[in-house]
């Protein structure tokens, strides 16, 4: 008896259905791949080249100011006998103006007031530098804290409405803690008796690092009143008048839900 095998045969539609399946396959294996590239090309750009191009853009703007600020210093030494000691004059690099400030502590000294008319700055011009020795910092400040014309440059950001550098009450400002440059970054370093400076056209101010508020809300508005103090956590702040400095970045790290908070406050001024 012979026995008889099948031979199954293989149509056209049947190769035609795989060779469909590959080709899915392929062009779903290549647009994975392609956007896995894209992602890793945007992380790059977000943690290495904002960073780099921000930071490089601070370093020129600080070295501008101080280029800016030793020649008007050499301009005013030479003519002081023909024109006395007036204001400083505009330009990019303008002192917004001060009231005398405390050589230590602030105590009774807060009932001071300036007589010389303040010159407020631009919105998002640099006009003055913040030095903080621990975090190995130096970067310009500028007037506001819009992302565009002042944080994405690398700048750190004055609160429009708070007081300026050496006035009586709080000198405030934001910093990115990640990506464009990320001035704040290693804010948490900071102890209480590290010096922040503060320079402008005609004085250095130094802040002692006084109080950390390590999480608030990102709507905290107390953290940067005249006497700051928190909403939200009322146990952190002052009850008291004082010359203030405070620090804001966003936490934890690569989100912006809270707001970390460094309080200092002034201990000398230095004239330039």
């Amino acid at each position: 008896m012979r026995t008889s095998s099948r031979v199954r045969v293989v149509g056209h539609a049947d190769r035609r259905r795989r060779a469909r399946r590959r080709r899915v396959l392929w062009g779903g294996g290549e647009v994975l791949v392609t956007v896995g590239v894209l992602l890793m090309l945007l992380v790059v750009h977000q943690l290495w080249w904002t960073n780099r191009e921000a930071r490089r853009g601070a370093e020129r703007k600080v070295a501008a100011l101080e280029r800016e600020w030793r020649s008007d210093r050499a301009g005013s030494d030479g003519s002081r006998d023909t024109e006395g000691d007036g204001p400083g004059r505009g330009g990019t690099g303008g002192d917004p103006g001060t009231a005398p400030a405390p050589t230590a502590g602030s105590g009774a000294s807060t009932r001071q007031r300036s007589h010389t008319p303040v010159t407020l700055p631009r919105r998002s011009q640099a006009y003055a530098v913040l030095t903080v020795p621990r975090l190995h910092l130096r970067v310009p400040v500028a007037e506001g804290v819009s992302r565009a014309g002042v944080l994405d440059k690398g700048y750190v950001g004055h609160y429009r409405g708070t007081q300026q550098p050496g006035q009586a009450g709080n000198f405030a400002l934001a910093g990115h803690r990640n990506t464009h440059g990320e001035p704040f970054r290693y804010l948490p370093r900071l102890r209480p008796g590290d010096d922040i400076e503060v320079e402008t056209r005609t004085a250095t101010y130094t802040y002692d690092v006084d109080k950390v508020l390590p999480r608030t809300s990102a709507a905290d508005s107390g953290v940067l009143r005249a006497v700051p103090r928190s909403l939200v956590r009322p146990g952190h702040g002052y009850d008291e008048p004082g010359y203030y400095i405070t620090l804001t970045t966003c936490t934890p790290e690569f989100t912006s839900r809270y707001r970390m908070v460094v309080w200092g406050r002034l201990v000398s001024t230095r004239p330039r």
